[in-house]
């Protein structure tokens, strides 16, 4: 008769999906990684997004390794929906191609999803990989006007536990796969940026939390502007993000705002060439109207916590590293957005 230490216990099941977009030095190390990931049963689902060299051949050969080709790039928000719809593991893994996990990570986010069931998303304290004493995010920013960016970037990780954030880092984090489907995945629309913020807010809509944990180490290959598009997507699905997600009454509320930046974005635009990619995010958004009132009446009505409540977790305060605004500016803007914010929220 077996004794309890040597009875077989069974370790959660996680599914690990990976994009495979271009030619992308650590592919091989990140999937390697995932595989040799401790106290979880893993597989990993590598989505041929337009792999460049012959990564994508080479790790098909690995077991547990399930690669999805859909002939074309999906984006981060297509492939990572196409890569979890073959997986059949209890928990989601979103990693990126260019970031590489510790062995007990998995594990890390896992128990904490297990251990805290009003938790619907934990994400890796994500590194930079060329200091991975500093950070690459503690979880990301989410402004009340729709930006969001990597907090904590270049800061030293000095927490000691988990803690609450607007959002996930798409880069890492760990979900149940009842949550996915509930969310539904991704909004395919995004194609990419912005949609790890989608899926933060609406985890936060329904009542759970999105929390990021120290101890669970995830190192990044991060370069802010390897994409040439970066401008027009950020910006594009900023708006669609707010107009889908915001409530007719906050945005009504904020609008004065609102147009504030969009002529502030313009300018800046202007200033550094990329203005067309600027109008033709305003073109998309008009071809796509329909789709977007389909979009924002679909997720408001799977929203269960009222806007006044999900809307304590934005930040008024704009300090992202990645635009460049004058102090002379930011403070008195950031003074301005957070007294008005103070006065109206309660309105909302």
């Amino acid at each position: 008769m077996d004794t309890p230490s040597s009875q077989p216990t069974t370790l959660p099941r996680v599914s690990a999906v990976v994009l495979a977009w271009k030619s992308e030095p650590w592919l091989r190390r990140s999937v390697t990684a995932l595989l040799a990931s401790e106290k979880v049963d893993v597989d990993v689902v590598l989505v041929d997004n337009g792999c460049t060299d012959d990564d994508v051949e080479v790790l098909a050969e690995l077991d547990r390794v399930t690669v999805v080709r859909p002939g074309r790039n999906l984006g981060y928000s297509g492939g990572n929906n196409a890569g979890v719809a073959v997986s059949d593991g209890d928990y989601v893994a979103l990693i990126n191609g260019d970031a590489i996990v510790e062995p007990g990570t998995l594990a890390r986010l896992v128990d904490e999803l297990v251990a805290r069931p009003e938790v619907g998303i934990a994400a890796a304290s994500v590194r930079l990989a060329e200091d991975p004493s500093l950070l690459n995010s503690s979880g990301n920013m989410i402004h009340v006007l729709g930006i969001s960016w990597v907090g904590g970037l270049g800061e030293p990780e000095t927490r000691t536990a988990p803690t609450e954030v607007a959002g996930a880092m798409g880069a890492g984090l760990v979900t149940t796969r009842a949550h996915w489907d509930r969310l539904g995945g991704f909004f395919e629309h995004y194609f990419a940026y912005h949609e790890d913020a989608d899926l933060s807010v609406r985890t936060w809509r329904l009542g759970l939390k999105v929390v990021n944990v120290p101890d669970a180490v995830l190192l990044h290959r991060y370069e802010f502007s390897r994409n040439t598009n970066k401008y027009y997507l950020v910006e594009r699905n900023r708006l669609i993000f707010v107009t889908t997600l915001w409530s007719a009454r906050a945005l009504l509320l904020l609008s004065p705002a609102l147009l504030a930046l969009e002529i502030a974005m313009l300018a800046l635009a202007l200033k550094e060439g990329w203005a067309r990619d600027k109008v033709r995010g305003w073109v998309w958004l008009w071809k796509h109207r329909r789709d977007l009132r389909e979009r924002r009446a679909l997720v408001r009505a799977a929203q269960t916590v009222p806007d006044k409540e999900w809307m304590r977790v934005l930040t008024t305060t704009l300090d992202t590293p990645l635009i460049k605004v004058p102090g002379v500016v930011l403070r008195p803007l950031n003074a301005v957005t957070t007294a008005y914010w103070k006065v109206v929220r309660h309105l909302v």
